[in-house]
């Protein structure tokens, strides 16, 4: 490996942030009497408060969140339609738990239970919803688990559509934060809907029970969760200029415990770090060396658009370097990664992203695989 030093600005257009710098820089996170939370920042991913976010646990009805993201799927297939009219069956009718009242043999506007299972959290439309879209409630949920370990989350597991209580039904907190980064980042007409605050049906208002949607105007979501055996969990996201943070609290003991916790989080988040895009997708960062290829280098950069989230007035503090591989033999494929680049706040490492090659490179012919195996040997 070698060692070039980047200039600032072109630096800090990648990486990670490192969580102890975080910490070191900024006051204490909140200490919360819930079970597990986690905070991070939605264009970054970087977590800014967390405890256990790992350890499963009863999502109770968050669970409604995946459910909600494979009819959104379907809808984009064509595979259903908003204006379809799904019949109730005599399961989701009896559906115990938070309802929108939906009446066995009747058939309803799809678009209007969808609404009902994200403000009203209804368990009923949920079954109903997932037997129109895949015949059951079992294969539906086949398909909420295959979309879970595509997004990876490897703390997740789904045996109903509801949330309802089972042992082998569970998430975890950094579970919970991908699914909500996925459904706002492929969906976001489809995520509108999470902030309204009431929906009338049958003749019967509900109110959404994310109370902060009431108590902080920047807050547009996402899912409330409740059983006795789970607590009260609160997933949330709100957004203040360019920067948005998501927030979950799973095993509070109140309500009102649950949107303190979770406004304590988001007000946290917000006072002490800044989110800057840095740099675009598919952008060219420097070259590599390529040995024995149809072409002696190759671009090197970043493949997504990159966001970083640091502490507030850090900005300025940071400096770079990347390290990039010296011996690159062709083949070369398109993201492959060629080298490192490192962040660094004085001799502490505080970011840092592989760079990948920008295009491929094939074999050379058998003269620049002998020539170039021979310069090899006086550069390693």
């Amino acid at each position: 490996m070698f060692v070039r030093i980047i200039p600032f600005f072109f630096c800090l257009l990648l990486g990670f942030l490192n969580p102890a710098y975080a910490i070191s820089t900024v006051p204490e996170q909140p200490k919360l009497e819930a079970a597990q939370y986690l905070l991070v920042d939605f264009l970054s991913g970087t977590e800014l408060a967390a405890k256990e976010p790992d350890k499963r646990i009863e999502p109770a009805s968050i669970t409604k969140l995946m459910t909600a993201y494979i009819l959104y799927q379907e809808l984009d297939k064509g595979n259903i339609k908003l204006d379809d009219r799904v019949l109730v069956s005599e399961k989701a009718w009896k559906m115990e738990g938070s309802r929108m009242f939906l009446e066995a043999g009747k058939k309803v506007p799809l678009e209007r239970m969808i609404s009902g299972l994200i403000i009203q959290s209804g368990n009923d439309a949920a079954i109903a919803l997932a037997e129109h879209t895949a015949g059951s409630e079992d294969n539906f949920v086949r398909k909420m688990n295959a979309q879970a370990v595509r997004l990876g989350m490897t703390n997740t597991n789904f045996v109903n559509v509801t949330g309802w209580p089972n042992p082998r039904h569970y998430m975890s907190a950094r579970d919970i934060i991908k699914l909500t980064r996925a459904v706002i980042t492929e969906y976001p007409e489809h995520y509108k809907r999470y902030k309204h605050k009431e929906y009338s049906y049958n003749g019967i208002k509900q109110y959404n029970r994310n109370k902060l949607l009431w108590h902080d105007k920047t807050v547009d979501g996402v899912k409330t969760g409740h059983t006795e055996s789970a607590g009260y969990c609160l997933l949330s996201s709100a957004q203040r200029g360019s920067m948005r943070l998501i927030s979950v609290v799973l095993g509070a003991e109140s309500d009102k415990k649950r949107s303190n916790y979770s406004q304590q989080l988001l007000e946290y988040g917000f006072r002490f770090y800044e989110t800057h895009k840095l740099y675009d997708e598919n952008s060219v960062l420097t070259e590599a060396r390529v040995w024995k290829g149809q072409r002696s280098s190759v671009p090197t950069g970043i493949l997504e658009d990159f966001y970083v989230t640091i502490p507030k007035g850090h900005y300025s503090q940071l400096k770079g370097l990347m390290e990039i591989n010296k011996s690159i033999d062709a083949p070369v494929k398109r993201g492959d990664v060629i080298g490192m680049a490192i962040i660094k706040d004085i001799d502490r490492v505080v970011l840092q992203k592989p760079l990948v090659a920008m295009d491929s490179v094939d074999t050379g012919g058998t003269w620049t695989n002998i020539t170039d195996s021979i310069k090899k040997l006086f550069v390693e």
